[in-house]
């Protein structure tokens, strides 16, 4: 079975959501158009930033899924984030995957993350 190479996100504002993601992400994107921008990811995985009113067939509305982060320390990455204006969803909670909490971009993409217990 192939693996998948790429992650899309469809977003209304790429002037928006390329800086977000570049300040989130903490590098430039490899690639950048007017309607869609595609960011180099550790591992080889690349995520895609695609301007919604140019998708076809049309997309449906974000909310669906969540981009996961694994970070250490949960507690300050969420200060970082909160102090960085990131909308928080969720704060620091303990679940049964971990330690985690939920953001969101500026299209409402919920970013969650989390340490796995151990």
């Amino acid at each position: 079975m192939p693996s998948p190479s790429f992650i899309l996100l469809y977003v209304a504002d790429n002037a928006v959501s390329v800086p977000f993601y570049a300040d989130l992400l903490g590098r430039p994107p490899v690639e950048s158009a007017p309607t869609f921008a595609m960011f180099a990811l550790d591992g080889g995985m690349m995520l895609g930033l695609w301007r919604r009113d140019g998708v076809a067939p049309p997309a449906t509305a974000p909310g669906g899924h969540e981009l996961a982060f694994t970070q250490p320390d949960v507690d300050a990455t969420h200060a970082t984030w909160q102090a960085s204006g990131i909308t928080i969803l969720q704060p620091p909670t303990d679940m049964d995957f971990g330690r985690t909490f939920l953001a969101a971009d500026p299209d409402g993409h919920r970013l969650r993350v989390l340490a796995p217990p151990g």
